[in-house]
């Protein structure tokens, strides 16, 4: 059966929502909806494509981690991947899990043994020890490539610079969470209210903002502290039976380990422990927003494996929102830099969820009037922990009387223009392209971080020069009028200086950076590398068909139909003409000129092999033309086994008859392409 129109019109708009909100969460620092609704739109993407598994994609966020690294800071690529974790939000959706365990271990009715850990709101770092000493620290970034934060980390007074005991191993990665306690994030507020400073919205934002510093002096006095949780790559190091054993390990070796975790055998057990904490969550001195569950045996958990972006013998159990009630203001509405009409609440400012919000989206009409909220209401707000919150619905036994419904406006609030919902469409349009608000929003994409990264050019700064008529599009902002600058308040020769430095180290931004600037819809980060390696140069791409485009292994025709509409405007060429008159690099990353000898193949590699170390094997494959996927499936051309393989994986391509291969075998590969 084909996949209807809309349905796969549907999966394009949520990978590109989800892509941009995890662009903010992950590079930004800056989310701006909450957990629960991010949630939610990964629960529907994730739903469409197991209802159309023909809609599934490489770069589908279903199917992979975190976000792409910012380019302010060095990469680092992890040894053993950061994975992220699939989510419970009922315990009768911990208990399935429970039940695939059991029956992928084909032990019905065996007690497999967990452990539990409090999950904290916090900032995933991972630290590497050589020989006992501290010499690395990096984000999660996309999973396989972090950014460095050496430095920063280093700072935090719980991070050991050197391991306890004798037998410290010649290499050590530890997975942890850097978090700010409550006591210290509310002192920090307190410092910057009384230096008229912005305030920082929760302690999970404040802890990612306080490492994220390029002066490592501001994150040493964010009193920041971090627990460890998870081993990565162990070299020279104990075997261990246990879970239990390796954090045991960990506490031995002078790593900070929480004293919550719990060893527990069944899962009635485990819910009577994610009840307790749920309960007990703000008895804390620091935020957690659930509890994390790992089957305790290792030999288990290598046989249970993992999907493409979490392993199966771990899941997290996410409190419920918090809720709280508070008076519904005003709605107003914000205009995106597609021209989206957003409406959003403005409330009587309201604690909950660990932190005191004013405002809360609406998403767009439907929603309004679905809730029927109306200025004046008093209304249920309920928040996950994040940064906007989500309006449930109006106490109607408190509302006034007389109080009118609320109606969407029909015309724009920034430039007067119509606003217009197309048949069919859930939302509203701006259909002024040269709208102010339109061109605030482009310009403030294409300085961000996930785009090109332009420091010093941020919201108010990009609100002062459209004020001014100093810029009118991203591609102004390379020609800038600095003597027009300098009558600017607030504006020295240093800050210039600064900012100058700033957008003349833009120029050389990878090609995938400026797509994801120019802010084409659906091309998020990953669209934007796919077409970087596949076209290699932004004329080539401009110049392309859709159906060449389309073409593109990852890339579908709904995004292809996007960016080649994007190029056909001739406003959109007119700025690229800007960028291109200023020297921005319009060339991508050079593409192997190896033999593509595993085109078309898909290679799984499983243990650790003499000539290839595990930070280029992947590379190897793909520089050669294959894919490497995680995991054995009908679709992998062949295993190459090593020293000390997964039994997991010999045992899935035994099962489905793939070819196992040793490492001579894989090096005749590459040079043939043949299969012995």
């Amino acid at each position: 059966m084909a996949v209807p129109p809309e349905i796969e019109e549907r999966v394009g708009d949520l990978r590109a929502e989800i892509d941009e909100h995890n662009r903010r969460y992950h590079v930004d620092d800056d989310p701006t909806i909450s957990d629960a609704e991010y949630d939610a739109l990964v629960r529907e993407l994730r739903d469409l494509e197991t209802e159309f598994p023909e809609l599934i994609t490489p770069d589908s966020p279903t199917q992979r981690v975190g976000a792409p690294v910012s380019t302010q800071f060095s990469e680092i690529r992890h040894r053993v991947p950061m994975m992220s974790l699939d989510n419970a939000f009922t315990f009768d959706e911990l208990l399935d899990w429970g039940r695939r365990l059991e029956r992928r271990l084909g032990s019905e009715g065996e007690a497999v043994g967990y452990v539990c850990e409090l999950k904290i709101d916090g900032f995933a770092i991972s630290l590497t020890y050589e020989n006992g000493k501290y010499v690395r620290a990096a984000t999660r970034g996309d999973g396989r490539v972090g950014e460095d934060m050496t430095a920063n980390v280093g700072t935090i007074e719980a991070v050991p610079k050197k391991l306890a005991g004798k037998k410290a191993p010649s290499l050590l990665e530890v997975r942890g969470e850097v978090f700010m306690p409550i006591a210290a994030f509310e002192a920090l507020n307190k410092r910057q209210a009384d230096a008229g400073d912005r305030l920082f919205a929760n302690p999970r934002n404040s802890a990612a903002g306080s490492v994220r510093q390029k002066d490592p002096s501001i994150t040493a006095s964010r009193e920041l502290a971090m627990w460890t949780y998870q081993l990565g790559a162990v070299e020279n190091g104990p075997s261990f039976k246990t879970h239990t054993e390796t954090l045991d390990w960990m506490r031995g070796l002078g790593l900070p380990v929480n004293p919550e975790i719990r060893q527990l055998a069944t899962l009635d057990e485990v819910y009577e422990y994610c009840r307790h904490w749920q309960e007990q969550r703000h008895d804390l001195p620091y935020e957690i927003d659930g509890v994390v569950i790992k089957v305790d045996d290792l030999r288990l958990r290598d046989e249970l494996g993992a999907t493409s972006h979490a392993p199966r013998w771990a899941i997290a159990y996410k409190f419920p929102p918090e809720e709280r009630t508070t008076k519904l203001k005003e709605i107003m509405v914000s205009i995106g830099r597609t021209g989206k009409a957003t409406p959003f609440a403005v409330l009587e400012p309201v604690f909950v969820g660990g932190s005191t919000v004013q405002m809360a989206t609406l998403h767009n009409q439907d929603q309004v009037n679905a809730k029927d909220v109306r200025p004046g209401d008093t209304v249920i707000v309920r928040k996950a922990g994040d940064v906007i919150p989500e309006v449930v619905k109006p106490v109607l036994a408190e509302r006034p009387k007389g109080l009118r419904a609320w109606k969407f406006p029909t015309k724009c609030p920034v430039c007067g223009g119509p606003l217009v919902r197309l048949e069919g469409e859930s939302d509203t349009f701006c259909t002024n392209v040269d709208c102010p608000g339109q061109r605030w929003a482009r310009i403030c994409h294409f300085t961000s971080r996930g785009a090109m990264d332009i420091e010093g050019l941020g919201e108010r700064t990009v609100s002062q020069f459209l004020e001014h008529n100093l810029i009118h599009d991203p591609g102004d902002i390379y020609s800038l009028d600095w003597d027009g600058v300098r009558a600017l308040e607030g504006f020295g020769e240093i800050s210039i200086t600064n900012l100058q430095k700033s957008i003349e180290a833009s120029k050389q931004r990878p090609l995938a950076n400026l797509l994801v600037g120019l802010g084409i819809r659906h091309a998020g980060g990953t669209v934007s590398r796919l077409l970087a390696q596949a076209f290699g140069d932004l004329d080539a791409l401009m110049a392309a068909s859709e159906e060449e485009i389309a073409a593109v292994d990852g890339i579908g025709s709904i995004i292809a139909r996007s960016v080649h509409e994007f190029f056909a405007n001739p406003r959109n060429l007119e700025v690229i003409e800007k960028l291109r008159a200023a020297g921005l690099n319009f060339t991508g990353p050079e593409r192997s000129t190896l033999p593509q000898t595993l085109a078309g193949l898909s290679i799984v590699v499983t243990g650790t092999l003499e000539g290839f170390s595990r930070d280029i094997i992947e590379e190897t494959i793909k520089a050669h033309g294959g894919k490497a996927p995680g995991s054995v499936s009908k679709k992998t051309t062949a295993v190459v086994v090593g020293e000390g393989p997964g039994a997991a994986k010999l045992t899935k391509a035994q099962e489905l008859g793939v070819p196992i291969l040793d490492e001579e075998q894989f090096v005749k590969l590459l040079e043939t392409g043949d299969l012995p």
